[in-house]
């Protein structure tokens, strides 16, 4: 079994200003790191893509130790960072202490802030 270390993008939707605009949400993309463990590293070549090109989807499944925060916004993970690329969190299973994610395509939403 391999080790992992990395990031998990949460996405919440909060409220962007209530003083000046009430009632607009955005989502608002943080990133944590965790450590935990590869438990299956399996990828494959999407053959029901509409591209021209098959894309790519990782079956990994990756066990990470959860803190309160991951406990608390479980519903709000959507990706996990693995050899460069963001990949969408395609199911969450909880065996306290630790949550078990599978993942799947190429997350494609909003990138983190960096300021």
């Amino acid at each position: 079994m391999a080790r992992f270390f990395g990031k998990i993008g949460f996405v919440k939707t909060e409220e962007t200003d209530p003083e000046d605009h009430p009632g607009v949400w955005d989502p608002v993309l943080t990133e944590r790191e965790y450590y935990g463990d590869v438990i299956r590293n399996n990828r494959r070549w999407d053959q029901n893509s509409s591209g021209v090109n098959d894309n790519l989807v990782i079956n990994n499944t990756i066990s990470i130790v959860a803190d309160d925060y991951a406990n608390r916004y479980m519903g709000a993970m959507k990706y996990v960072r693995w050899h460069g690329e963001r990949w969408q969190i395609s199911t969450i299973e909880v065996q306290r202490p630790r949550i078990i994610l599978t993942l799947g395509g190429v997350y494609d939403g909003p990138e983190p802030d960096e300021g």
